[in-house]
């Protein structure tokens, strides 16, 4: 019987972990029990192996297959293990160099010197009335981005001259320092990453190849999107700085706030005040909306707070297209000023309430006077 840990216990996933999970938890062991940084420490420099071991098997579909159904029965003889951590760099090179550890070390297989990178992100902004983003609408927008110099078409270089090759890293645009086994890779100071140097700068661009430009875009914002929502912009930032892919603009969504209207994610929230003579003998009133006025009936005996739902006249969702509700809630308006005629009547009301208690009001009345009969009680004795 096999002494070996369980590779998932070693590496702290779940079996079902994906093999983006799997090379993160091996690069934060890997980094944990590295020797440079456990001089004299076997515990570490063991707990080290046993993690590339169990990576070597986890990160291979096969192997994993394989140590799935037999345990490490079923992968000891297609894995040879290490013989000591040079092995570990030797078989992990170009992951040491990118995938997993990136620029903490030097890779064997050379990825790190080569990779090419995406230019910077930008990002924009833009203020949307409530109609627009229930809508969707087209805007144009304005942003800063770096474009090739006119002229030195980019390099840098004064007209007449060329970039001369980096003498510190030899046109790679990486240095690597050693210390043991231990490889650390930074950009070269000299050249930047460029791998290349100017001996005579562009005037216009002051050698960086690059002036900044304003420049103007079409933005297509879809229907339904929310405050603080964006937009992303494909290939739309900055240049690469190595020859790769343009970065991404963002463009951010600002609401305004209606004057009428309260969105609630995909809902629309509507106060609408009535009359006391409204909610209790009931009435249908016209209420607003995106597409236009709706009618809308108001039964006997509302009450102040009541929400009438009208289905599908609120927001749609930026995805689906399903559109959300109107949430109509009934505000009752009390008048602060009142003609003679309507006292007299309020009047006449109030004493037909006094005289015509309904059994919910007597219940409640009869309540209040039991208290203060109790309170009464209380004080006497």
């Amino acid at each position: 019987m096999s002494g070996k840990r369980d590779y998932y216990e070693v590496l702290v996933v779940a079996k079902g972990a994906t093999q983006d999970e799997v090379a993160k938890a091996y690069r934060k062991l890997a980094l944990k029990y590295h020797p440079d940084s456990n001089q004299g420490n076997e515990d570490a420099i063991h707990k080290f192996k046993e993690a590339a071991e169990a990576y070597e098997v986890l990160s291979d579909e096969q192997k994993r297959a394989r140590y799935d159904q037999y345990g490490h029965a079923g992968v000891d003889q297609a894995s040879g293990g290490f013989r000591d951590v040079g092995d570990i760099f030797e078989a992990f090179g170009d992951v040491f160099g990118g995938t997993i550890f990136e620029d903490f070390f030097g890779g064997g297989g050379g990825r790190g010197r080569n990779r090419v990178r995406k230019g910077a992100d930008l990002r924009c902004d833009v203020v949307l009335e409530l109609e627009e983003a229930a809508k969707g609408v087209t805007k144009t927008v304005s942003l800063t981005r770096h474009v090739a110099c006119e002229t030195c078409t980019g390099s840098g270089a004064a007209p007449g001259s060329q970039p001369e090759t980096c003498r510190k890293c030899q046109g790679r645009g990486q240095v690597v320092q050693a210390t043991g086994i231990l490889r650390v890779q930074t950009t070269c100071p000299i050249c930047r990453g460029s791998g290349k140097t100017i001996s005579q700068p562009c005037k216009t661009c002051d050698g960086q190849g690059l002036k900044p430009t304003e420049v103007k875009l079409e933005v297509k914002i879809p229907a339904g999107v929310d405050d603080g929502m964006r937009v992303r912009l494909p290939g739309e930032g900055q240049p690469s700085p190595d020859g790769g892919p343009r970065g991404d603009a963002y463009c951010f969504i600002h609401l305004k706030q209606h004057s009428i209207f309260h969105r609630d994610e995909h809902n629309l929230i509507f106060q609408l005040p009535i009359s006391y003579s409204q909610a209790a003998l009931g009435t249908t009133v016209q209420v607003p909306t995106l597409d236009g006025k709706r009618s809308l009936d108001i039964q006997a005996g509302t009450k102040s707070g009541t929400v009438y739902r009208i289905r599908g006249l609120g927001m749609p969702d930026p995805h689906s297209g399903a559109r959300g509700d109107l949430l109509v809630e009934t505000i009752i308006e009390v008048p602060k000023k009142l003609s003679k005629r309507q006292q007299e009547l309020l009047r006449e009301l109030a004493e037909l309430e006094e005289k015509e208690i309904t059994p919910e009001r007597k219940g409640f009345m009869d309540r209040i006077m039991d208290y203060f009969g109790a309170t009464e009680s209380a004080k006497a004795k």
